[in-house]
């Protein structure tokens, strides 16, 4: 039963990603990643939310793995190096990194 709350979850949390972050991205300026900052930061936010709760194979693990995405991450984080757009590059870095965990950290604060 677990292996299909975390199929289902992930199954639903992917597309979510990819509307999410077409959502975002087509209101915002194609030179920063946005779509993947938000789904990543909400991603967070959930998991920390749900972490030790029944819900966490088919929230946390299948959703929030389906909603988030480091490899994206990883790989717009490149492409920004490779443009040169260093200042960008840096702040993607340092912005995920920073509102991913302050937002894991607000999840355990409202659950509790």
């Amino acid at each position: 039963m677990t292996v299909f709350a975390v199929f289902l979850g992930a199954a639903l949390g992917a597309p979510c990603r990819y509307l999410l972050d077409q959502f975002v991205q087509s209101r915002h300026s194609r030179d920063f990643p946005f779509g993947t900052l938000v789904v990543n930061v909400l991603g967070c936010l959930l998991i920390g939310f749900v972490i030790g709760t029944s819900w966490m194979p088919l929230l946390g693990i299948g959703f929030c793995g389906g909603l988030t995405t480091y490899s994206t991450f990883s790989y717009e984080t490149v492409k920004l190096l490779e443009a040169e757009k260093y200042r960008s590059a840096f702040l993607n870095v340092f912005v995920s990194v920073t509102l991913g965990v302050a937002a894991a950290g607000l999840g355990l604060a409202l659950a509790s």
